[in-house]
């Protein structure tokens, strides 16, 4: 029988016995399996292919993926952060990385989206919640993944319902 290598970071699946597969670590379990060849690492890349921690360790938003020793960085999406232990994006309370405050970006007229969860009417924590504008009952902020924030704005005729965190009949909103 010939020995064969799977390509630096890679690991040889044998859960299918009909195709011989190298995937990323996370993907595969080894069982008894415990040997790694030496890894081939380059600038930025501890082995050459997978994904990584960022080098800078306070970047916490961002990965570094390397396809055959080339390092890539790649971004979380808004308010994620790399978990090394899943080789993926999660949100911070799902990982044992303790990371420095996110920065949370501001709109031009300086809103940003505050810290914690909102919870809905129906008492579930809000993915994307919404607040009234200021000084526009027909606007609104939407938070995308609680961190991200853009405009939002009622179709004509309809205004925002901060009980509801839609947009209703004006009839429907207390205090219009």
């Amino acid at each position: 029988a010939e020995e064969k290598l799977c390509p630096d970071g890679l690991l040889f699946d044998d859960g299918n016995p009909s195709h011989e597969r190298c995937d990323t670590p996370v993907n595969v379990d080894c069982g008894d399996r415990d040997q790694l060849q030496e890894p081939k690492s380059t600038e930025g890349c501890p082995r050459a292919n997978g994904f990584f921690r960022h080098p800078d360790g306070e970047v916490c938003d961002k990965f570094v993926n390397c396809i055959d020793g080339v390092p890539n960085e790649m971004p979380c999406p808004p308010g994620l952060i790399y978990d090394d232990e899943a080789s993926t994006c999660a949100w911070a309370s799902e990982t044992n990385r303790k990371c420095v405050q996110l920065k949370r970006d501001a709109l031009e007229d300086g809103f940003s989206c505050p810290e914690g969860e909102v919870m809905g009417p129906n008492g579930r924590t809000l993915p994307h919640p919404t607040f009234a504008h200021p000084d526009d009952c027909q606007k609104f902020y939407i938070c995308r993944n609680g961190v991200e924030p853009q405009y939002g704005s009622c179709p004509a005729g309809m205004v925002y319902n901060e009980e509801t965190f839609k947009c209703d009949e004006p009839d429907n909103v207390p205090g219009w």
